[in-house]
């Protein structure tokens, strides 16, 4: 399977690339109109090489590190020597200048964990208010925050980005920070766990991933939420604070965690919560 970086490299050191576009077949057919790319020849004569460049690890955004260059094909061309990769690795480093200029891949590298960040001393109306516009934002999204995350970056980004980067975003927020907070709030209120609760949490998870994508406008399963610019600012600014919300159908209860560990430091209806906040007026 094809996975980014891909490019195609002729005899006649032109390499052909497309940020998007992860299928050597497919930029093979998008570039057509170059001889070299009809591969008349059988190996290891033929005129063109498939060359795939790839992190080591899988971090599409750890650009430190030095990614392994491959040809992919089955018997290499006999033109095919080390002055080739060098042309290859150079189309790499424009590759990612324009793979920058749709995910922050500055803020990917440096993920907030919310619970190393100290918490409010105290909840105030500021941090009931935000809590409150969350709850309305996530009652008003057609389907889970994170599927309408990552419905929008298919939408939006999908040609100028790939599905190989994507998965590579959506699996680093998850190992870096998601899986962690899951577990986190988890132990925390592990006497009324339950499907609300997780999805609840997982709805921050996905409100903050999609900050990554600062270039994206249009969000999906949004239309009847009422919220100038980012959708789910509201829970990205509790994340930032510090606090992550929960919510348990159990007892119809919400929860802002927080601390190392994720310490319950409020809870209420949202009854409760808005009459806490009427009465501090």
């Amino acid at each position: 399977m094809c996975k980014a970086f891909s490019a195609i490299v002729t005899k006649s050191k032109k390499v052909y690339w497309q940020v998007g576009l992860d299928s050597h077949d497919k930029l093979v057919e998008k570039f057509k109109k170059d001889k070299e790319l009809k591969d008349d020849k059988l190996p290891p004569e033929n005129t063109f090489a498939r060359i795939e460049i790839t992190p080591p690890d899988g971090n599409y955004f750890n650009f430190k590190q030095k990614w392994q260059y491959q040809i992919d094909e089955k018997v290499k061309p006999s033109w095919l020597d080390i002055s080739y990769e060098k042309l290859c690795i150079d189309a790499l480093k424009l590759w990612q200048k324009e793979i920058c200029k749709k995910v922050d891949y500055k803020a990917l590298a440096k993920p907030i964990y919310p619970f190393k960040i100290i918490p409010p001393k105290k909840i105030t109306t500021r941090h009931l208010k935000l809590l409150v516009k969350w709850v309305s934002v996530r009652d008003s999204v057609w389907a889970s925050v994170w599927a309408s995350v990552w419905a929008s970056v298919r939408a939006s980004v999908k040609a100028s980005v790939g599905a190989s980067i994507r998965a590579s975003v959506r699996d680093s927020v998850w190992d870096s920070v998601g899986a962690s907070v899951w577990a986190s709030v988890g132990a925390s209120v592990k006497d009324s766990v339950g499907d609300s609760v997780w999805a609840s949490v997982w709805d921050s998870v996905g409100a903050y991933s999609g900050t990554f994508f600062p270039k994206i406008k249009k969000w999906e399963y949004c239309s009847k939420v009422k919220e100038k610019g980012y959708p789910f600012k509201s829970a990205v600014k509790l994340w930032k604070m510090g606090l992550v919300p929960s919510y348990s159908s159990l007892d119809n209860k919400w929860r802002l965690h927080g601390g190392t560990k994720a310490e319950v430091l409020y809870e209420g209806t949202i009854k409760e919560i808005k009459k806490a906040i009427k009465e501090t007026k």
